[in-house]
C-alpha cells in the first residue's frame, strides 16, 4: 500500500506534464490508485501475495520458502509488459518494486528506498541482489534527501554507488494543512497479513483503557467506506488520500507502523508519533531504531507495546519538514 501511495504525486506529476499515466498494480494497491485516479486506464498485474510469517523470528524462512513463486511471478510480469507495451503504445515505465515491470526497448526507472536491502546476517546478499535488479533499469529514483540529513538513513545512501541514481526528496500525497485538533490519537494501520490484523485487535484492546479522542483507520480498502463508533473511537475501515490528508493533520499523535511512506507523510505533516514495526520486518524496525535513537520518535515491539508509553513521545521532538522541490519537467526527460 506504501508503494503505491507513494506513487501518487509522480502520477499527478505525469499528468501536470502532459503524459498520459496508465496504472498497473493488484489487489488492494490497485483498488486504491483506481479510487484516487478515476478517469485513468488501470491494468491487473500478477500478483506477488507477500504475506507475513505469524512469528517475527520466521520472517526470514517464509521468504526463502515462497522465492520459486517470486520468480514466477517476475517471468509473469515481463510478459505482461512485453504485451502492454505493444498495445498501449508505451513510451515509459516507472516501476515502484516491482522487479519484472521494465522492457529492454524503453526507458525504464525503479523507485525504491532501499538500495541496501535488510535482511539480519544476510543483509550483503539480499543487497547485492537488489542492486543486481536495480542495474537492469535506465535509472533508479530513491524518495529521500540527498545530505546527510535524511529518512531512509543506512538504507537508501551508499557512498561510491555507480548506478544512476537520483534523489527525489520524500514524495508524498499530503500538505500540512492549519486545521484545528479533533483527535487525541490517530491509529494508522497498515501492511500484509496476518500481522495487521493482530495488531488490531491489541490495539482495539488496550484503547478501552486510553482518555481522549481516538481515530481509529484499520487499514482495509474495500468497496464500501465504513464507520462505526465505539464509545471515545471513531473506527474507519480505510479513508481517501482527500479524507486521510485532513484527519492526520487534525490529530495530535499518529500511532503506526514504521513504514517508509507512513514515515514520508508523517515528515512532512510534521507530526509527532509512536511506531510498532512489524515483527520480523527488518526495515521497519531499523527506521524506527533510528529514528527513536535521533529523538524524533519513540518506538516499541508489537509485544512490548503498552497504551501507556504513548506519554513518551513529549521526550521526542517530532518530524520537522525540509523543503525539496522537483523538477519533474527535468526528471521526466528521459521519456
Amino acid at each position: 500500500m506504501g508503494h503505491a501511495t507513494r506513487c501518487i504525486p509522480i502520477i499527478n506529476a505525469l499528468i501536470d506534464n502532459n503524459f498520459e499515466p496508465i496504472i498497473a498494480s493488484d489487489g488492494t494497491a490497485l483498488e486504491l490508485l483506481k479510487k484516487e485516479f478515476p478517469k485513468l486506464k488501470s491494468i491487473e498485474l500478477p500478483s506477488y501475495n507477500i504475506t507475513y510469517a505469524k512469528k517475527a523470528n520466521s520472517f526470514k524462512l517464509k521468504l526463502i520458502k515462497d522465492s520459486p513463486y517470486l520468480l514466477k511471478t517476475i517471468k509473469k510480469e515481463k510478459k505482461r509488459i512485453e504485451s502492454i507495451v505493444k498495445t498501449e503504445n508505451i513510451s515509459g515505465i516507472i516501476s515502484d518494486n516491482r522487479f519484472g515491470v521494465r522492457h529492454k526497448d524503453i526507458p525504464c526507472v525503479f523507485i525504491t528506498h532501499q538500495l541496501r536491502v535488510l535482511s539480519g546476517s544476510t543483509t550483503w546478499l539480499s543487497s547485492k541482489l537488489h542492486q543486481k535488479i536495480i542495474s537492469k533499469f535506465n535509472e533508479c529514483w530513491v524518495p529521500d534527501h540527498i545530505g546527510t540529513k535524511n529518512l531512509s538513513g543506512y538504507l537508501g545512501h551508499i557512498e561510491g554507488y555507480q548506478h544512476s541514481v537520483k534523489y527525489l526528496g520524500p514524495l508524498t500525497r499530503f500538505k500540512k494543512l492549519d486545521l484545528k485538533t479533533k483527535y487525541n490519537l490517530l491509529v494508522l494501520l497498515s501492511g500484509p497479513e496476518p500481522q495487521r490484523t493482530y495488531l488490531e485487535n491489541k490495539l482495539l484492546g488496550d484503547l478501552k483503557h486510553y482518555k481522549g479522542n481516538v481515530l481509529f483507520i484499520k487499514g482495509i480498502i474495500e468497496s464500501e467506506q465504513q464507520k462505526e463508533i465505539l464509545e471515545n473511537m471513531v473506527i474507519y475501515n480505510f479513508m481517501t488520500s482527500a479524507e486521510l490528508e485532513v484527519a492526520i493533520n487534525e490529530s495530535n499523535l499518529i500511532l503506526s507502523r514504521s513504514g517508509y511512506t507512513t514515515i514520508m507523510d508523517l515528515a512532512k505533516l510534521e507530526k509527532k508519533a509512536f511506531f510498532i514495526p512489524t515483527p520480523g520486518q527488518f526495515e521497519q524496525e531499523y527506521l524506527a531504531k533510528k529514528l527513536n535513537k535521533e529523538g524524533i520518535v519513540p518506538s516499541a515491539t508489537q509485544d512490548e507495546f503498552d497504551i501507556k508509553m504513548l506519554s513518551n513521545v513529549e521526550n521526542y521532538s517530532g518530524f520537522q519538514s525540509q523543503e525539496y522541490i522537483v523538477n519533474y519537467r527535468k526528471l521526466f526527460r528521459l521519456f
